[in-house]
């Protein structure tokens, strides 16, 4: 059984225990993504007010629902090692206290967006919220290996939030930045769980590599590094962005792919990945905005014609080895149903059909984004 430290005395630390709670480090992660959707909404720098607004909102509603998961898994956080020591196993600070600081959170995060910005923008908050507690935490997490690739989407919607905020409605460029997120994550959180699979097992999370094992697990790495690469390349004709951008995409997806590709030779590149898909991130959206605010898309669009296609092409691949790797049996967690875990994929499936057949439609001409 895992020791428990000592509860923590003094106000500072209570103070600190709280803002633990949040999550401040993945709070920093989603705000990369809020800032340049608001930016490319407004095809230049938007006003400071609003951008304010925004951080503060959706800080308040992510953190609050990071504060409610943790009082949900206090039972398996006690149990890993990784979560042992968070607030609420130390009894620094008491569930029912954690509880209402989530929920208010939550709350002042709707209101803040709703007031100060648009009303729909507040509402894809308290939808993220509840999809990460209810979804998420609640229904996913220790039922199914499909729990951080349905899970996941709660991260990809302060894309949508931000642009949200900007123009009051949602066209096809914010979906292809949540989509560009929703297909980061899992490799993202596999790569991470390779590390800590012993963690997983031990607490009955049935994380991908503790269900299937390595090569199966490194071919899925593998599979959505591929599709969120393709995502990316799309981005760039729809947003119409230039070679900035579109440089980016091409070399960050090509080391991306090309370390995801690695792992199978060498599991002990798991957090070398895991690093790197950070940048990669960071990288993508950094580069939405300064190619928004600083190049001429008029003069340089010609590139969309090459990386939407072949961004096509990537997604399908990638999907392709998905499904084929899901349809294994051995892919089911225990206790899943073949009717439950086709469903479950099929939803990530036919999302990614869904955008690729968007685009596709747009540049038709049925209609514009």
């Amino acid at each position: 059984m895992t020791k428990l430290r000592s509860p923590k005395r003094g106000k500072g630390s209570t103070v600190r225990a709280y803002i633990e709670m949040t999550k401040p480090r993945i709070i920093e992660l989603l705000l990369i993504t809020t800032i340049p959707a608001m930016v490319v909404a407004t095809r230049g720098w938007p006003d400071w007010w609003l951008v304010a607004v925004v951080l503060v909102g959706g800080s308040l509603s992510a953190g609050g629902a990071n504060v409610i998961n943790q009082v949900y898994d206090r039972d398996i956080d006690r149990i890993m090692n990784r979560t042992s020591g968070r607030p609420i196993p130390t009894e620094r600070i008491s569930p029912r206290a954690a509880m209402w600081f989530g929920l208010s959170l939550g709350v002042a995060g709707f209101v803040i967006l709703a007031v100060w910005s648009t009303l729909l923008a507040g509402v894809l908050s308290v939808a993220a919220f509840g999809f990460y507690v209810l979804v998420y935490t609640m229904l996913l997490k220790r039922s199914t290996t499909q729990n951080i690739v349905i899970g996941g989407a709660a991260g990809a919607v302060p894309a949508l939030i931000g642009w949200a905020a900007v123009t009051g409605d949602l066209v096809l460029v914010p979906w292809i930045m949540f989509a560009i997120i929703l297909f980061w994550t899992p490799p993202h959180f596999w790569a991470l769980s390779l590390k800590y699979e012993d963690d997983y097992r031990r607490a009955g999370i049935p994380m991908l590599p503790v269900i299937v094992g390595d090569d199966a697990t490194f071919r899925e790495i593998a599979s959505y590094s591929i599709v969120t690469v393709g995502v990316t390349l799309l981005l760039a004709p729809v947003a119409q962005l230039g070679w900035l951008y579109s440089s980016v995409a091409i070399v960050g997806g090509i080391v991306l792919i090309r370390e995801a590709l690695k792992l199978r030779s060498d599991r002990g590149r798991a957090m070398r990945y895991f690093g790197i898909t950070n940048l990669y991130l960071a990288g993508v959206f950094l580069s939405m905005m300064l190619d928004t605010t600083l190049i001429d898309a008029r003069a340089v669009s010609a590139a969309g014609s090459v990386l939407g296609p072949m961004g096509g092409v990537l997604v399908l691949i990638g999907m392709i080895g998905v499904v084929a790797t899901e349809a294994r049996p051995q892919a089911r967690a225990h206790g899943v149903s073949v009717v439950r875990h086709t469903v479950e994929v099929g939803i990530t499936a036919l999302f990614a059909f869904g955008i690729l057949a968007a685009v596709y439609l747009t540049y038709s001409g049925v209609f514009i984004a």
